[in-house]
């Protein structure tokens, strides 16, 4: 690929315009009438709180089932992400530059006193323009935060699928593309199928929404997470059964981890009493669950996910690093993350915190670190 071919990739089209503007219709609109759980946030600093529509899973299997008919029609082609990934790439990344550019400037006109919506201006238009100053603006009563990370997970299944199909129509379909496109689809329908549980992340609970939320959710997630799949395209891999069978283990025991680590702090925001394994949850302070996967690690949880993220990318042996950009990614991320976590959980919890650390020494993963 040379540069002259790259820069013209590049370059948006009316026909990437109109992909991305069908897929944000489709989604606004099906978001708002499908039925679908409703489930209450946290209780905000004003003591409002925000409820989520969790109806992404019907969403997405309806969004694939169009799809699927009108490619046999030959509406659309299921292809044509494929074919236009990169000009997919810029359009999105520019879509994402102007909503953070419009949610700065409605965002310091805002008057609202409830301190769920109040503006956070520092005055310095660069960090207020990537970190946001509302944090849960709102456009035709969709919550965009929430509407967001919804398209940037979907958007993700759907690079995948579209380049699953130009594979097989290449013919260049391999037990690598197979083992990968099984392990992102599970991982994603997963994540539908508990929607519920982002309501009590701290991405939607607070952090506001600027250029750095709206790029994570709408550009880095889909298009840095397929990146093996798009290398696969172009690379054959040869698996033998030996590293299929190694490889379905580490998705496995990282999917074990992450979601049951996840379902528990949910379970216990929701019912503090509920059991953890079959047995009362161990509670320090009356605050912090030292009981199940958080009594093994303190964020245990990114030791699934980081499992997970490798699980994606073995597929691709072991003859490049470009698959393998995800979870090197993910592991700066989340240690930096992690991080940033212990900092703020010592100034919230205090002495709870101290003594939550000496029940439980390690951060991520027992016995080294």
């Amino acid at each position: 690929m040379d540069l002259d071919f790259l820069i013209h990739a590049l370059i948006p089209s009316w026909n990437s315009v109109a992909l991305l503007a069908g897929f944000f219709t489709y989604l606004a609109i099906v978001g708002s009438i499908l039925p679908g759980k409703l489930v209450p946030g946290v209780v905000l600093s004003d003591s409002t709180r925000l409820h989520y529509r969790c109806n992404g899973l019907l969403s997405l299997v309806l969004l694939v089932g169009l799809l699927w008919i009108s490619a046999k029609m030959e509406f659309v082609s299921l292809t044509a992400i494929a074919d236009r990934g990169l000009e997919l790439l810029s359009t999105t990344f520019i879509f994402s530059f102007l909503v953070a550019l419009i949610l700065y400037f409605s965002g310091c006109k805002s008057r609202s006193k409830g301190s769920s919506l109040k503006p956070h201006i520092s005055g310095d238009l660069i960090h207020d323009w990537w970190f946001g100053i509302q944090l849960n603006p709102q456009f035709m009563g969709i919550d965009l935060k929430f509407f967001f990370v919804r398209a940037g997970m979907m958007g993700w299944l759907l690079i995948n699928l579209s380049v699953l199909a130009k594979s097989i129509q290449d013919g260049t379909l391999s037990k690598s593309m197979i083992l990968f496109q099984l392990f992102n689809a599970l991982y994603i329908l997963d994540y539908f199928v508990h929607e519920e549980y982002m309501t009590s992340t701290w991405d939607i609970i607070a952090e506001r929404l600027g250029f750095m939320l709206v790029f994570g959710d709408l550009v880095w997630i889909p298009f840095t997470f397929s990146i093996q799949g798009w290398w696969l395209l172009r690379n054959k891999v040869e698996l033998t059964n030996a590293a299929v069978v190694a490889n379905c283990f580490v998705f496995l025991i990282g999917y074990m981890v992450f979601r049951g680590a996840n379902k528990q702090k949910h379970d216990f925001k929701k019912n503090p009493k509920a059991p953890i394994w079959g047995n009362p949850p161990k509670v320090i302070g009356g605050k912090l669950l030292a009981s199940g996967y958080w009594g093994v690690a303190r964020h245990c949880n990114y030791l699934g996910d980081l499992l997970l993220a490798l699980s994606f990318s073995l597929p691709c042996g072991i003859s490049s690093p470009v698959p393998y950009f995800y979870p090197i990614y993910l592991l700066i991320l989340l240690i930096w993350r992690e991080r940033r976590d212990e900092a703020r959980c010592a100034e919230k919890y205090r002495d709870i915190w101290l003594e939550y650390r000496k029940l439980v020494p390690w951060r991520i993963l027992p016995y080294v670190y």
